[in-house]
C-alpha cells in the first residue's frame, strides 16, 4: 500500500546514526540517574530556609554616578552582595567565582553595579547580540519585583560585550521578551574579571506610591565556559518557582516613577518591484507607498501605561515562513507588530495563571484574543470580474492600549481599535469598480486579573468584542455582525509550599448575524453542524445567533522531583472564539488528561539532569464518541558533556474522526504510533550542531517521517550564522478532496466523500545571519527556500461510516479516467450513479522568501530600519519532484522585491 516502504531502511539508518548516543544509554540507564534520596552532600532544605531571610540594602546616592563600567567611585566601598549559589552545574553548590553586587538610587534612576570576578579572564565569553537577542555568552542579570507581589517584575541582562536584554516577568516563572525599556548599561573586561553598571530610569518601572518601598530582587550570573549559572536568591531546580523566591530590596525611600510621556513620530517609505503582467493595469512592475504617523506612550498615575497610535504603521519587518496547509484550518502566525506584542502578557496569560505545566497532546488551547485579527487580510471577495487589486490588510484607523496595575492587586489590560472599510479595485478593461471586501470594524478587548495573598490565589476575566458595519450583502452573508466572548479564569495554590495548584477557566461565546452568515458558520470547520450521524448537533437555517461554552480545570503538582498533572476540558459544539481569537480545531470535545513525571537534578554518570514523563489523553465529542487517544512517554536530558536530548514515543489506539470527512459522518482511524527525537551539541562551542527526526505510522492509512539537521557557527563575537536543512515525506491514503451529493449513496447519508492518496515531499531550509557591529547597530539576514510537492493517486470513496472501508476507483466495477487536467470518477461504471469530476490536485509549490534588515538605534529609543524583502514562487511540474530541477526553477523564478526605510524618533516629554 505504501510505495516508499523500502526507503524506510535508509531513514532508520539515518535515525540510528543521528541518535546513536541516546540508544547507547539504554544499556546502563539505571546507573544514569542518581538516587535523589541520598544526594547527601548538599542540604537543600537548609539552603532554602536561608534564602527566606536574604535582604539587599539599596543606597541613596549623594553625588552623580558616572556610567562608564569602571567601579572606582567611593560609593563602591559600601558592603556588596556576594552570597551566590549554583543552579548549574551542581544545584546548591557555592559559586565557583566571586561576584559582588551593589544597588544605588536617586530621585530619578535606579543603579545596579556588579564586579564579576574570574580566575581565567581570557575565558570570558562576550558575544555581541542585537537588543533582546540571547547569545551564547557570559551574562549578568538583575531582576526586580517592584510590587513585591511575588508573581511579576522585570529582568535586565548585560554581557561583557555590552549586549542588552530586557524582559517582563509574570506568572512567577514566565517571561515576556517583547517589552523594550529605555535604559543604559556599560560593561568592561578588567584584569580579574568583568564589570557592569546599569542605569534604569524610575519612569520605566511601575510601582505603588509609598514613602518607603520594599521590592523583590534577585541577581544572577552565567559563566558560559563552565555552563555555570548562579543566583543570589537561589531556587532548587526541582522547584518550579522564580519571582516568588526573590530576596527583599529595602532602603528605597521618597521615590516616584515620575511622569512618563513619550512620543514616537515615524515616517516610512516603500518601493515594490515585481515582474510586469501584460494587460494587467495593476501589475506594471513597480509600486510606491509612503506613510507617516505618531505613537504616544504615557504613564498614568503610578501604575498604568497608555499607548495610543494615530495612522499607525502596522507593517512587519520579518516575513512569515512558507507552509503548505492541506487541512481545513487556517495557519497560525506569530504576532510581530510592536504595538501589539509589547505588554501582551496580560492578555496572553489568560487561563494559565498558577499552572506552569504544559503537556497537552490534543487540546486545541483556544486563544480568546489573537491580535493578528486586528488589521487582518480582508475576508470578502469582489463582485465584478476582471483584473483585481486586493488590499493585503485592513487599515487600522486608530488604536489605544491601557496596561498596568490598578487598585489593590488588579492587573488591567484594554485594547480598542477601529479598522477602515477596504475595497478591491476591479478593472475589466472597459470600466473600474470598487467592491467592498472588508467592513468598518470595531475591536474591543478588556482584561482584568486580581491577585491575592502574594499570588497564592487569583481570579480574572477577559471580554472581547467585535462589531462590524455590514453594508454590503456579500459581507452580510459571510461575516457575523457581532461577536462576543466573556470568560473567567483563576487559580489557587493548595499549600504553603505551593506544591499543588488548582487552576482553570470557564467562558462562552455569542455570534449574531444574518441567517446566511450564521448558517455558513454552523457549517464551517470549527463546528460541522451538518454531520449526518451526529444526534447532538443540527443545522438551523433560520438561526441568527450561535452560542457555546468552554472551559478547563487542572490540578498539578509542580514542585519537587515528582510531577503530577490532571486536567479535564470541554468545548461545546457552538463555542467559537475565532472572530477575535484563534482556535485551530473543531469544538465539540470533552478532554481528559493525566501525566506523571520525575525529575533528576543531581548529576549522575550520564545525565547532568533529566526528566521522564508519561501520560494519557482522550477526547470525546458530545455524543461520547472517542475522537482521540494517545499514550505518551518522553525522556529529556542534559548529558554530562552538555549535549541535550529529547526522545518521545506516542501510541495512538483506533478512534473515530469527526473531521476527516469535513462535515460528513464519523470515520475510523486505525491505531498508530509516532517516535520523535532531538539532539543538540554543547552550545559553548564555535560550531553547534542540532538535529531532529520523527517517524510515524497509522496502520493502513499513513506513513510519515522527517529529518532536520542544523549548524550554528560563531567564529567571532560579533558574527554568527545558522543553517538548517530538512526533508520529509508523508504518504496519506485518505487525504480529503471533496464531497458530492448522490441520493443513491444511502450508506453515507446521500453524499459521496472522496479522498486520494497523497505522496508528499517537503524539502526546506533556513539560513540566518547576524552581524552585530555594536549593540545598537546590526545586520540580519533571513532566507528560506521551500519546496513542497504532492502527487495524488488511488482515488477512493468512503463506503461506510465508522469504518475503514473504502472503494478505490478503478476497482470492483468502478472506473477512473483522466483527461485535460480532470479526473472522472464513476462509482459503478455503467450503473446509475453519476460521474464525479475533480480537478487534478497535484501540486509543486516552490518558494524563496528572504529579508535583510539593517537596524540602527541612533539614540535611546530612536530607530532607523533599512529593509529589503524578496519573495519568489514557482508552480511548474505539479506532482513531479526533482530536487535539482525544482531548485533551478526556484532560483530563476521572477520575484517581488520590496525596499523599505522606516525612521522613528523618541521624544521624552
Amino acid at each position: 500500500m505504501f510505495p516508499h516502504r523500502p526507503g524506510l531502511k535508509r531513514i532508520y539508518f539515518l535515525f540510528l546514526f543521528l541518535f546513536s548516543p541516546l540508544l547507547a544509554i539504554n544499556s546502563y540507564a539505571l546507573r544514569a540517574f542518581p538516587d535523589e534520596r541520598n544526594s547527601g552532600q548538599i542540604d537543600k532544605e537548609a539552603l532554602k530556609k536561608a534564602q527566606e531571610n536574604k535582604v539587599v540594602q539599596a543606597i541613596r546616592l549623594t553625588e552623580n554616578l558616572v556610567l562608564d563600567g569602571y567601579l572606582n567611585e567611593e560609593i563602591y566601598k559600601h558592603p556588596s552582595c556576594e552570597d551566590f549559589i549554583q543552579t548549574d552545574p551542581v544545584d546548591g553548590a557555592p559559586a565557583s567565582e566571586k561576584t559582588r553586587v551593589w544597588v544605588f538610587y536617586d530621585s530619578s534612576n535606579l543603579y545596579v553595579a556588579a564586579y564579576c570576578h574570574d580566575s581565567n579572564p581570557k575565558g570570558i565569553i562576550g558575544q555581541l547580540g542585537r537588543r533582546d537577542y540571547s547569545v551564547d555568552s557570559d551574562w549578568f542579570i538583575f531582576c526586580i519585583d517592584p510590587y513585591f507581589d511575588r508573581r511579576s517584575g522585570y529582568a535586565f541582562w548585560v554581557n561583557p560585550a555590552g549586549s542588552m536584554i530586557d524582559r517582563v516577568l509574570y506568572n512567577d516563572i514566565s517571561e515576556d521578551k517583547s517589552w523594550d525599556g529605555v535604559w543604559e548599561a556599560r560593561s568592561r573586561i578588567v584584569a580579574d574579571g568583568w564589570t557592569v553598571e546599569m542605569k534604569i530610569p524610575l519612569n520605566q518601572l511601575r510601582f505603588p506610591a509609598s514613602e518607603k518601598q520594599v521590592w523583590g530582587v534577585n541577581f544572577q550570573r552565567i559563566i558560559k565556559r563552565k555552563n555555570e549559572k548562579v543566583s543570589f536568591a537561589w531556587v532548587p531546580k526541582e522547584d518550579n518557582a522564580f519571582v516568588s523566591r526573590f530576596a527583599r530590596l529595602e532602603g528605597l525611600e521618597k521615590i516616584k516613577p515620575g511622569r512618563r510621556i513619550e512620543a514616537f513620530p515615524y515616517t516610512v517609505g516603500q518601493a515594490r518591484f515585481s515582474p510586469a503582467e501584460p494587460g494587467n493595469p495593476f501589475e506594471t512592475g513597480h509600486k510606491y507607498r509612503g506613510n507617516a504617523g505618531l505613537d504616544l506612550k504615557a504613564g498614568l498615575k503610578s501604575n498604568l501605561t497608555l499607548d495610543t497610535t494615530f495612522n499607525p504603521d502596522f507593517g512587519q519587518v520579518e516575513v512569515d515562513p512558507a507552509v503548505i496547509n492541506l487541512t481545513a484550518y487556517e495557519t497560525y502566525y506569530e504576532e510581530k507588530r510592536p504595538f501589539f506584542i509589547e505588554g501582551a502578557t496580560i492578555f496572553n496569560n489568560f487561563g494559565r495563571g498558577g499552572i506552569y505545566i504544559n503537556a497537552d497532546m490534543n487540546w486545541p488551547k483556544p486563544r480568546l484574543f489573537y491580535s493578528r485579527r486586528i488589521g487582518r487580510e480582508p475576508q470578502g471577495y469582489p463582485q465584478h470580474d476582471g483584473y483585481v487589486s486586493l488590499p493585503d490588510r485592513s487599515t487600522i484607523i486608530g488604536a489605544f492600549k491601557l496596561t498596568g496595575k490598578q487598585g489593590s492587586g488588579w492587573n488591567i489590560g484594554v485594547i480598542n481599535a477601529v479598522t477602515a472599510r477596504e475595497y478591491a479595485t476591479v478593472d475589466d478593461l472597459s470600466a473600474r469598480y470598487r467592491d467592498e471586501v472588508a467592513p468598518f470594524t470595531y475591536y474591543g478587548v478588556f482584561r482584568g486579573q486580581k491577585e491575592l495573598n502574594q499570588g497564592r490565589q487569583g481570579f480574572g476575566f477577559l471580554l472581547t468584542t467585535v462589531i462590524r458595519d455590514l453594508r454590503e450583502e456579500s459581507l452580510r452573508s459571510l461575516l457575523a455582525r457581532e461577536a462576543f466572548c466573556l470568560a473567567f479564569d483563576g487559580w489557587a495554590f493548595l499549600n504553603k509550599k505551593r506544591d499543588w495548584v488548582l487552576g482553570g477557566w470557564l467562558g462562552g461565546t455569542v455570534l449574531r448575524g444574518s441567517e446566511e452568515a450564521i448558517y455558513r458558520i454552523q457549517r464551517s470547520s470549527i463546528h460541522y453542524f451538518q454531520r449526518p450521524d451526529a444526534s447532538h448537533v443540527s443545522l438551523d437555517p433560520e438561526a441568527t445567533s450561535l452560542s457555546g461554552f468552554g472551559g478547563k480545570i487542572s490540578l498539578a503538582k509542580q514542585q519537587g522531583h515528582t510531577i503530577v498533572y490532571l486536567s479535564t476540558g470541554v468545548l461545546s459544539p457552538g463555542f467559537d472564539p475565532n472572530d477575535a481569537g484563534y482556535q485551530r480545531s473543531i469544538s465539540d470535545r470533552i478532554n481528559f488528561q493525566g501525566y506523571l513525571g520525575y525529575m533528576w537534578t543531581k548529576p549522575g554518570r550520564v545525565f547532568q539532569q533529566a526528566l521522564l514523563i508519561g501520560g494519557v489523553e482522550r477526547n470525546y465529542d458530545f455524543g461520547w464518541n472517542k475522537t482521540f487517544e494517545g499514550w505518551m512517554v518522553d525522556l529529556q536530558g542534559v548529558f554530562r558533556n552538555w549535549w541535550t536530548a529529547d526522545i518521545a514515543f506516542t501510541y495512538y489506539p483506533k478512534i473515530f474522526s469527526n473531521t476527516l470527512t469535513r462535515g460528513g459522518p464519523l470515520a475510523l482511524i486505525p491505531e498508530g504510533y509516532l517516535a520523535q527525537a532531538t539532539l543538540e551539541t554543547d552550545s559553548r562551542k564555535t560550531f553547534v550542531f542540532y538535529g531532529s527526526a520523527y517517524y510515524g505510522e497509522t496502520k493502513r492509512k499513513q506513513e510519515q517521517w522527517e529529518l532536520s539537521l542544523g549548524v550554528r557557527w560563531k567564529p567571532r563575537p560579533d558574527f554568527n550564522l545558522s543553517f538548517g536543512p530538512s526533508v520529509g515525506k508523508d504518504c496519506n491514503e485518505t487525504q480529503w478532496l471533496t464531497s458530492v451529493a448522490d441520493p443513491l449513496m444511502v450508506e453515507t447519508f446521500g453524499r459521496r466523500y472522496i479522498f486520494g492518496r497523497i505522496d508528499q515531499t517537503i524539502v526546506a531550509s533556513e539560513l540566518r545571519l547576524n552581524w552585530i557591529f555594536t549593540p545598537r547597530l546590526s545586520l540580519q539576514v533571513y532566507l528560506q527556500p521551500y519546496i513542497g510537492v504532492g502527487k495524488y493517486d488511488r482515488f477512493k470513496q468512503l463506503n461506510l461510516p465508522r469504518s475503514y472501508d473504502y472503494l478505490i476507483f478503478g476497482e470492483n466495477g468502478s472506473t477512473i479516467e483522466y483527461q485535460n487536467g480532470f479526473y472522472r470518477l464513476d462509482p459503478d461504471g455503467a450503473g446509475p450513479a453519476p460521474t464525479i469530476t475533480i480537478y487534478n490536485p497535484d501540486f509543486n509549490y516552490k518558494s524563496l522568501r528572504g529579508t535583510v534588515v539593517l537596524r540602527w538605534e541612533y539614540r535611546l529609543g530612536s530607530l532607523i530600519y533599512l529593509v529589503w524583502t524578496q519573495n519568489r514562487a514557482d508552480y511548474k511540474n505539479p506532482g513531479d519532484f526533482s530536487l535539482g530541477r525544482d531548485l533551478g526553477d526556484l532560483f530563476t523564478a521572477p520575484g517581488d522585491n520590496v525596499f523599505l526605510i522606516k525612521f522613528t524618533y523618541r521624544f521624552n516629554l
